[in-house]
């Protein structure tokens, strides 16, 4: 048995212990529950406060940070 058949045996081995990794992907979706009411822009449940007033701020100057975010707490 040559070096090249034990390598292969051996990838097979480790291959069999190795779990495949599982995507975030569709648990962030259900996540993303504030929106912004004026350009319904998503952000995920866990954004804190600031950074909901800071995209008032940026994103819609004009308007007050309620109108954006009507449901979040002042």
């Amino acid at each position: 048995m040559g070096n090249g058949a034990k390598a292969q045996q051996k990838r097979e081995r480790n291959a069999k212990d190795t779990k495949t990794a599982k995507s975030q992907l569709k648990v962030n979706e259900k996540a993303m529950n504030i929106q912004c009411q004026i350009c319904k822009s998503t952000f995920l449940q866990t954004t804190k406060l600031p950074q909901l007033k800071e995209h008032a701020e940026n994103k819609h100057a004009n308007k007050d940070f309620a109108d954006c975010f009507p449901n979040a707490p002042q």
